[in-house]
């Protein structure tokens, strides 16, 4: 009887923690539709220049594979659903085939993989969030690259899709990692887990 009880108990628990999980997904979510909101359109590139990847990789880095690849699944839905969520406000299932659905995509990529790389402990220290988060961003220009040069001649290429973003990159990365911390306590989470 002792023993029911206690894994009555403890499915309780588990399932009152799933429902507790619903604001900070929401939270996390809404963070990636402000950075979207931070868009500079670039005269010379179909690809603007935003805060996504940013959110992309510090939520990648604080919730880990599976609830960060399921935010960034959500976040592309809810773009091609009809919700203005991507950059600027942007919206509908033409931007994930567009030219810049390849980084849409990476996202998606990303997530999982820095997510990853978060599960195995490269949140835990500065430096090593600094890599993993710029493994991110690798993943996120090489699927933007590949699905931006039907768009752009060849010899365009890395100046439409690459290297204006370098700079930003580097920024948004330095952030991200400094950031982390405080997204750890707003999941009430610490760096000991």
């Amino acid at each position: 009887m002792i023993l029911q009880t206690q894994a009555i108990y403890s499915q309780m628990v588990r399932s009152t923690s799933r429902w507790m999980e619903i604001p900070i997904l929401i939270g996390f979510n809404l963070l990636l539709v402000a950075s979207a909101y931070v868009s500079i359109t670039l005269p010379f590139s179909p690809v603007p220049i935003t805060g996504q990847s940013f959110g992309v990789l510090l939520i990648a880095m604080a919730l880990g594979r599976v609830r960060a690849t399921a935010i960034v699944a959500a976040y592309l839905m809810e773009g091609a659903a009809g919700l203005p969520v991507f950059a600027g406000g942007a919206f509908g299932a033409q931007h994930l085939v567009g030219p810049t659905g390849g980084y849409l995509i990476g996202f998606l990529a990303a997530a999982f993989m820095v997510g990853a790389m978060a599960d195995k402990g490269w949140d835990r220290s500065y430096f090593r969030s600094i890599i993993a988060m710029t493994v991110g961003h690798a993943i996120i220009f090489a699927c933007g690259i590949v699905w931006l040069a039907p768009f752009i001649p060849s010899e365009g290429l890395l100046a439409a899709g690459l290297t204006p973003f370098l700079l930003g990159t580097a920024i948004k990365t330095g952030l991200a990692s400094f950031c982390l911390p405080t997204a750890w306590k707003a999941i009430s989470r610490d760096d000991s887990h």
